[in-house]
This record gives structure tokens, C-alpha cells and sequence, in this order.
């Protein structure tokens, strides 16, 4: 009988901004993965007179941290009735996809995050802010500029080992900030794989000493916040005539009821203020607007998307601390408006 070590892994209730929980199960290779429960009052999820909460497995993929045949497995958390924890923000949007699957919806989000080290950006004089301001660090070379670069290397590959659909990384404007894509991919699949990617990402930053902050403004000042853009289409949108879905599509985020909860799912009161200024390639969170390959509005459509009248569009209001499911499902809810 062989044995494995099974890392199930789930969000936390942490307000503002959820946390990564997890804890080692053995179990025996190719059987199935059983439910698990844990003590919710410890992870802001239950009371101390009633904590059992259950963590039920939704995806699995190789642990490329440990030895081979050990699994990392991302648990949807319940409560012990049965019914899904309020904290549980992967449910509906599982049961919005199943409604709207004729859809076939796409997202791919660039997460943004930014190394930490005892308080202060990595790369950052301690207490003090960098001589070189924002310009060469953006997709930049050299030990004067990068900060982190084996971290995001060894990230890399660890996120492809694991089989997630990790589609690019680089470099990002201020120093020890960096970006990787997920997608395109389904909600629910895009939800497992960016916080599959998040867990491993912080695992492997805690070798070096350094932390992984999703803080949508971590630095105050002159310097780019951290965000999480997320793009999007239907099957339709990347068809012929799928132009017009894309510009009547936009045209229901502007609708004042949706501008407020959007702007809830994407980190308001969680920096969200902080970062979209309209300054540094954002537009003010006071306004809306779309454009074609306009980074300085809301919702971006890309140049190729209006040249070939289909495709996608880009939404640039996500911060870096999104709970990537509610995201999915706010977009797809709106999208799918009469």
C-alpha cells in the first residue's frame, strides 16, 4: 500500500481579504480523496461552541513541492449541515456556469502581486523609497532593477508542473512587482487555478525570506498599484458579429446599479480607492468608461478585437486581492442581463 501526502487546501473568513489555509492529509494512493473537516474558529468561518466545518476536495493537481504522486487538492469549505459556508463564494458560481453553459464563457486574469520584505517592497531602501523612480523596471534586466526574479522562475515551473494553465509572467512597474496570467479558462477553472497559483507562489516566497502581498496600493505614492485585470468573452463575442456583443456588453457594466457592485467584488474598501486614481494607467473608480486600446479606461477592448470585430474585452478594475470566483460570477451575471 502506497501512501501519499494530500495538501487540502481552502479560503479562509479573514476580512478584508481572505487567506490560505491548509493542512497535510495522508492517504492512500488512487483512492479517492475523502472530505476533511477543520476547526472554523480558528479561520474566522464558524464559532468556538459549534467550529466543525468540512472541506470537501473540487480540484486536484500534482504537488510540484514535494515528492511525486503527492497532490495538492483546493476544498470548497461547508458547513456541517451540509450546505455550502457563506464564505463559499465557488458554489454560485458553479451553478451560474451550469445555467449559462451554452455560453461557453472565457476569462484570463493577470495577477498582479508584489514581494514584501520586513515591511516594505523587495528592492525597496528600508523605510525609504527607491532613487530611480517608476521606468525601467517594467519587463526590466539587471540586478539594479529586478528584485525576486528566482522566485518567480522557480514559481514558474512549479505552476506548470502542477498543471495549471499558467500562460505568461513578467515583470512589473515598481520594484519586487510581478504578474502572472491565468486562462483563458472557465470561472470556476480560472478560480481553482489562480488561487492554486496564489498558494504555491506564497509557499515558494517563504524560502527566500520574503512575503507575496495581493495589497492592491503596497507602496503609497507616486508608484503603479497592483491589480488583477481580468478578460473576458462568450463563445458568441469570438465569433463573426461578435463585436456588437462586446460594445452591448459594455454598455450594461456602465448601468449604475452594476457600476456599484462590480466595483464591490473588485476591492472596494480594500484599496480599490487607492489604486484606481486615473493616474497610473487607471481610470478614476468615480467613472466609466470603455474604449479600444485605451488603458486609461474601465473596460479596455483591444485593438485586434475591434479589427477583426470579435474577440474579447478587458476589464481593468480588479485589484490584485479579487476573490477570482467572485469576479467570474459578477461578470458573467451582467453579461447575461436582459
Amino acid at each position: 500500500m502506497a501512501l501519499i501526502k494530500a495538501e487540502y487546501i481552502w479560503i479562509d473568513g479573514t476580512k478584508p481579504d481572505a487567506l490560505l489555509r491548509s493542512k497535510t492529509k495522508i492517504v492512500e494512493e488512487g483512492k479517492a480523496l475523502p472530505d476533511w473537516s477543520f476547526d472554523g474558529s480558528s479561520t474566522n468561518q464558524a464559532e468556538g461552541h459549534f467550529s466543525d466545518c468540512a472541506l470537501k476536495p473540487v480540484f486536484v493537481c500534482p504537488d510540484p513541492l514535494r515528492k511525486e504522486g503527492d497532490l495538492l487538492v483546493l476544498c470548497e469549505v461547508y458547513n456541517a449541515d451540509g450546505t455550502p459556508h457563506s464564505t463559499n463564494t465557488r458554489r454560485p458560481l458553479v451553478e451560474l456556469e451550469e445555467k449559462h453553459k451554452h455560453l461557453e464563457p472565457w476569462y484570463g486574469l493577470e495577477q498582479e502581486y508584489t514581494f514584501m520584505k520586513d515591511g516594505w517592497p523587495y528592492g525597496f531602501p528600508p523605510g525609504s523609497h527607491p532613487a530611480v523612480p517608476q521606468g525601467p523596471y517594467y519587463c526590466g534586466t539587471g540586478a539594479s532593477y529586478m528584485f525576486g526574479r528566482d522566485i518567480v522562475e522557480e514559481h514558474l515551473e512549479a505552476c506548470l508542473k502542477a498543471g495549471l494553465k499558467i500562460s505568461g509572467i513578467n515583470a512589473e512597474v515598481m520594484p519586487g512587482q510581478w504578474e502572472f496570467q491565468i486562462g483563458p479558462a472557465g470561472g470556476a477553472e480560472v478560480g481553482d487555478h489562480v488561487w492554486m497559483a496564489r498558494y504555491l507562489l506564497q509557499r515558494i516566497a517563504e524560502k527566500y525570506g520574503v512575503d507575496a502581498s495581493f495589497a492592491a496600493k503596497p507602496a503609497k505614492g507616486d508608484w503603479n498599484g497592483a491589480g488583477c485585470h481580468t478578460n473576458f468573452s462568450t463563445k458568441p463575442m469570438r465569433e463573426d458579429g461578435g463585436y456588437d456583443l462586446i460594445i452591448e456588453a459594455c454598455k450594461k457594466f456602465g448601468r449604475p446599479d452594476r457600476i456599484e457592485k462590480h466595483l464591490q467584488a473588485y476591492g472596494m474598501g480594500r484599496g480599490l480607492e487607492e489604486r484606481l486614481t486615473g493616474k497610473h494607467e487607471t481610470c478614476s473608480y468615480k467613472e466609466y468608461k470603455y474604449g479600444v486600446s485605451d488603458r486609461g479606461a474601465s473596460i479596455r477592448i483591444p485593438l485586434a478585437t475591434q479589427i477583426e470585430k470579435k474577440g474579447y474585452f478587458e476589464d481593468r478594475r480588479p485589484c490584485a486581492n479579487i476573490d477570482p470566483y467572485e469576479v467570474a460570477h459578477v461578470i458573467l451575471e451582467t453579461v447575461t442581463l436582459d
